[in-house]
């Protein structure tokens, strides 16, 4: 009985962590949705490609240091970023309208945790980096969608030449 019983449970786990990585660090993102808003926005970018390191600082006063941020089409860029401020802050890079749609999905679960390649969270003091690739010429925006931060001003472009 004992051994059935093991057998049946070690046969349901592979499902059971599909169903979790589905639905689980994701709390309500439609990630279909989010993949496909990211086209011509760029992509994840591989190190070994990065042709410049951008320094973006983040602090209290609701503002990224610097705003704006030129790149050339098809650079892949790291940003390393820093939270110098005594709250945590994010960057999450996209287009305005996505930004805008997941800043509301944050406000109704400010305890929302990201896992993607187009986003970092920092604690007060933190230092961290996105590595992204910059493939299209346009305007790519990024902002900290912490409930109230974008709205305070808290974004800004990269101009892709």
């Amino acid at each position: 009985m004992k051994k059935t019983l093991s057998v049946l449970m070690l046969s349901l786990l592979p499902g059971l962590a599909m169903a979790a990585g589905e639905h689980g660090d994701h709390q309500g993102h439609d990630m279909a949705a989010m993949q496909q808003n990211m086209q011509g926005v760029g992509q994840p970018g591989k190190g070994a490609d990065v042709s410049r390191t951008i320094e973006v600082v983040m602090n209290d006063n609701m503002r990224f240091s610097p705003e704006q941020i030129e790149v050339k089409a098809g650079e892949t860029v790291r940003l390393f970023i820093k939270n110098s401020g005594k709250v945590a802050h994010e960057l999450v890079i996209g287009d305005m309208a996505s930004l805008q749609e997941h800043a509301d999905m944050m406000r109704q679960m400010p305890d929302m945790k990201h896992a993607e390649p187009n986003m970092i969270t920092l604690q007060p003091g933190q230092k961290g980096g996105l590595v992204w690739k910059f493939d299209q010429a346009g305007t790519v925006d990024f902002a900290c969608l912490i409930p109230g931060h974008m709205e305070a001003g808290m974004k800004g472009s990269v101009e892709v030449m």
